[in-house]
């Protein structure tokens, strides 16, 4: 039996500038961080006794007698990828899917690692990123940018930039004190609504070309925000109007990147006190983050008091194998 454990991201800066038909002409990067909240995956070989090859149970219960009756399109194509058979997969997460947070990226990253220690090998984290961005970008035909599954991979606070058909991570160097500083100036906020990344993704796609200027305008605050971050002498709270900046202009790179309502909360939190904030993901739902400082924060709260606030410290460690039980595995109808 494997158990994987895998961190949901936290993206801050430069969201569409890692789509390759962007950055493949004009460079890209992004800040992200991945957090404390997490999704597990469970695989084991399914005993021969059922009548079923393969049990899946995540928001649904499928029980299937061969892989291409799978109706989860990730799970069905990386088994088939991976050549896995006879399976018992089990997925449970800390927050919902579809609220912004990477949560199909997450899994296809631990599905993998429970994949590859099923068989007894290991894959390094670079590896379980690129095949994870080939599950779903490829094998699945989503659309999307390569960040989530990068940042899911490898953990932490980092920079990850985008070119010519590569990336690089590079961790952003950062005193723990103003690590925590920043960790305790974010509020994170669950709107209630969720959504699919794949659409809201198409949508901006077909309008991509058309936003180039917002897109460099946006891939240019990264600099800027990482400055702030790295120069101890800067004022954090910079990080904050930096993240206003950013999320107005992203609002004008596709039409179901924001709603009213959602709108309407970002204007209330800043009214309160917020510097700024986001609409973490995609668009269109899920997990709403302010950057707020910590005299202002009793306000903001009360101003949010209808939607659930979620507590959340910067984790480091990405994809792990929590649980390793080696098995012997017997393909049905073969003996010892």
């Amino acid at each position: 039996m494997i158990i994987t454990r895998t961190p949901f991201r936290m993206s801050f800066f430069g969201g569409g500038t890692d789509m390759p038909l962007f950055f493949n002409e004009h460079g890209g990067a992004v800040i992200s961080t991945t957090f404390d909240k997490y999704c597990y995956v469970n695989v084991r070989h399914l005993p021969p006794f059922f009548d079923y090859h393969t049990e899946l149970t995540y928001s649904k219960i499928e029980r299937v007698r061969d892989t291409e009756e799978i109706q989860h399109p990730s799970i069905r194509e990386a088994m088939k990828y991976l050549d896995m058979h006879d399976l018992r997969l089990i997925y449970e997460a800390d927050l919902p899917a579809r609220t912004g947070l990477g949560t199909s990226s997450s899994f296809a990253v631990g599905m993998l690692s429970a994949f590859y220690a099923l068989k007894g090998k290991y894959v390094d984290k670079k590896r379980l990123a690129d095949e994870a961005i080939y599950l779903e970008r490829t094998l699945c035909n989503e659309a999307g940018g390569w960040q989530d599954q990068i940042a899911a991979s490898f953990g932490g606070l980092n920079r990850i930039n985008f070119r010519d058909g590569e990336y690089e991570v590079q961790p952003i160097i950062i005193s723990p004190e103003r690590k925590k500083q920043l960790n305790d100036n974010l509020m994170l906020y669950f709107t209630g609504f969720t959504r699919f990344s794949s659409e809201i993704q198409q949508s901006t796609t077909v309008t991509m070309r058309d936003k180039t200027a917002q897109l460099l305008e946006m891939l240019a605050i990264v600099d800027e925000a990482e400055k702030v971050l790295t120069d101890k002498n800067a004022d954090l709270n910079d990080f904050g109007r930096l993240l206003d900046r950013s999320w107005r202009l992203k609002k004008q790179t596709g039409s179901k990147i924001s709603t009213g309502s959602i709108d309407e909360l970002y204007e209330k939190g800043l009214q309160a006190g917020a510097l700024g904030g986001k609409l973490l993901g995609a668009g269109g739902g899920g997990f709403l983050l302010f950057y707020v400082e910590e005299e202002k924060q009793e306000q903001v709260a009360k101003a949010m008091n209808k939607l659930m606030r979620v507590p959340f410290a910067f984790e480091n460690g990405g994809n792990r194998v929590i649980y390793y039980t080696p098995e012997t595995y017997i393909p049905r109808g073969e003996t010892l």
